[in-house]
C-alpha cells in the first residue's frame, strides 16, 4: 500500500493552516484577538521595529497580532508561499509592494487592463515618485517582452483582469521578467488560490484583495502579499509597520471565518457562473459573454492549463443602448443587486461604461483603446455570480432584460 501524501489538500488548509498545536482545553475554533499591546519581557523585543526578529513575541498590534498571524499562515499555505503579509485593504497590499520593490529611476511594466485603483495609482502616483510605468496588453507575451527595459524591476499582471476577464500566461511572463532581471507579481484576486497559484508558475509575489472571495461575505476589508520569506520580512518592516496600513484583528478574524468555506463556495460560484454564462450567451439582447470557463472564450485553452477554478465573475456586453439597459436592470432586478464589488455570497451586477474607464482609469493609446472597445463595446456589465439557485438568477435576469 502506497504511503499517504502528508501534504494537506486546499480544503483542509482553508480550515486548519496556521492553527497552533492542540492543547488541553483549547478551543477548537479560536476566537479573535483584538487590538492590544501585549505584555512581554524587556529583553524580548527592541524598542524599534528595525530590531524585530523572526522569533519576537507579540508586542504591539501594528507590528504583529496572533489573529493576523494565523491568517497570514493560512494564506501562505493556500498559495504555496513561504510567508504572507496582510494589509488593511487590497490597494494597501499592492501599493505597499510597489513602494517596497520600486525606487526613483526604476521601471514598472503593468497590465493595461486591471483594477481601476491600481491603474490610477500607476498613472498618477508612481511617476510623481520617479518610477516610469509602461502599461501593456499582458495577454501578449511579445508585447510584454518589448516593454522590458534595463531599469525594469517589476512586472505586475492581473489575471483574470478586471473587468474583461482577459488572462495572462503567468509562466510565460515569469520567464520574460526573470530574463530581464525583474520580478513578477500577480494579482490573483478573481481566481483565488483555489483557481490559480502563481508562485508555482514562477511568479515572485501573489497579491489578493481579501475583501472579495477570500472573505466572501462583504463584511471586512483586507489585502495580502504572499511570497518568499526574506522579501516579505523586508516588506513587513518597511511598508506595513512604518506605512501603518495594518489589518484590524477583527477583520482578520472575519476573513478567516470566510476562508473556511472558500473551497465549497468557489465550486458553487464556478458552477453558477457556467449556468449564467450559457443563459446570457443565448439571450437575443446580449452581444457577447466574457468568462474564461466558457469554451467560447478566446483564451479558454490557457484557462484550462493554468487555472483549476474559473471563478464566479463574468462580464457581458449588450447589443443596443447599454446605458438604458443599465438603468433598466438597476430598477428591475429583484434577486441580483445592482452594486459594485465582487466575490460575495450574493450576486452583484454593475455597468462599467467604456468611455468612463478609458478616460479616468486606463488612459490607453488609440490602438489599445480600439482593442478594448472591440471587446467591451459601449461598456461591460460586470456580473459577480453569487450562491443563489442559478434558476432564480436566470429568471431575475430574464425579467429585467425584458
Amino acid at each position: 500500500m502506497a504511503d499517504a501524501d502528508p501534504t494537506p489538500r486546499p480544503e483542509t488548509l482553508a480550515l486548519h493552516a496556521g492553527d497552533g498545536p492542540r492543547e488541553l482545553g483549547a478551543a477548537a475554533t479560536p476566537g479573535p484577538t483584538l487590538a492590544t499591546s501585549f505584555f512581554t519581557h524587556p529583553d524580548a523585543v527592541g524598542f524599534s521595529a528595525a530590531d524585530l526578529g523572526e522569533a519576537a513575541p507579540h508586542f504591539y498590534t501594528r507590528w504583529s497580532n496572533p489573529t493576523v498571524d494565523r491568517l497570514e499562515a493560512r494564506l501562505a499555505a493556500l498559495d504555496g508561499g513561504a510567508a504572507a503579509v496582510a494589509f488593511g485593504s487590497g490597494m494597501a497590499a499592492i501599493t505597499g509592494l510597489f513602494a517596497d520593490r520600486l525606487a526613483h529611476g526604476d521601471h514598472l511594466v503593468v497590465s493595461d487592463v486591471c483594477y481601476a485603483g491600481v491603474a490610477e495609482f500607476c498613472h498618477d502616483e508612481l511617476p510623481r515618485r520617479g518610477v516610469a510605468v509602461t502599461a501593456v496588453d499582458t495577454s501578449d507575451l511579445a508585447a510584454v517582452a518589448a516593454a522590458m527595459r534595463p531599469t525594469t524591476r517589476l512586472v505586475h499582471v492581473e489575471t483574470p483582469a478586471n473587468p474583461t476577464l482577459r488572462l495572462a500566461d503567468v509562466a510565460g511572463i515569469a520567464k520574460i521578467a526573470h530574463a530581464g532581471g525583474a520580478e513578477l507579481s500577480v494579482d490573483a484576486t478573481i481566481a483565488t488560490p483555489l483557481g490559480l497559484r502563481p508562485l508555482g508558475l514562477g511568479a515572485d509575489y501573489v497579491v489578493h484583495s481579501l475583501t472579495k472571495y477570500l472573505c466572501g461575505h462583504g463584511d471586512a476589508l483586507g489585502g495580502a502579499v504572499i511570497g518568499g520569506a526574506d522579501a516579505l520580512a523586508g516588506l513587513r518592516r518597511g511598508q506595513l509597520i512604518h506605512g501603518g496600513g495594518v489589518l484590524a484583528p477583527f477583520s482578520a478574524y472575519m476573513i478567516l471565518r470566510g476562508m473556511e468555506t472558500l473551497p465549497l463556495r468557489m465550486l458553487q460560484h464556478e458552477a453558477n457562473a457556467a449556468a449564467l454564462a450559457a443563459f446570457l450567451a443565448g439571450h437575443p439582447k446580449v452581444a457577447r459573454v466574457l468568462w474564461p470557463g466558457s469554451p467560447d472564450h478566446p483564451q479558454h485553452g490557457l484557462a484550462r492549463r493554468q487555472m483549476t477554478n474559473c471563478s464566479g465573475l463574468l462580464s457581458f456586453v449588450v447589443k443596443d443602448d447599454a446605458a438604458a439597459t443599465a438603468r433598466r436592470l438597476a430598477e428591475r432586478l429583484k434577486v441580483i443587486s445592482y452594486a459594485v464589488s465582487l466575490g460575495k455570497t450574493k450576486s452583484l451586477l454593475f455597468f462599467i461604461p467604456t468611455e468612463d474607464i478609458l478616460r479616468a482609469s486606463f488612459r490607453l493609446d488609440a490602438a489599445a483603446a480600439a482593442r478594448y472597445r472591440a471587446v467591451a463595446g459601449e461598456g461591460v456589465f460586470r456580473f459577480s455570480v453569487g450562491l443563489e439557485n442559478p434558476a432564480d438568477l436566470v429568471a431575475d435576469l430574464e425579467q429585467a432584460l425584458g
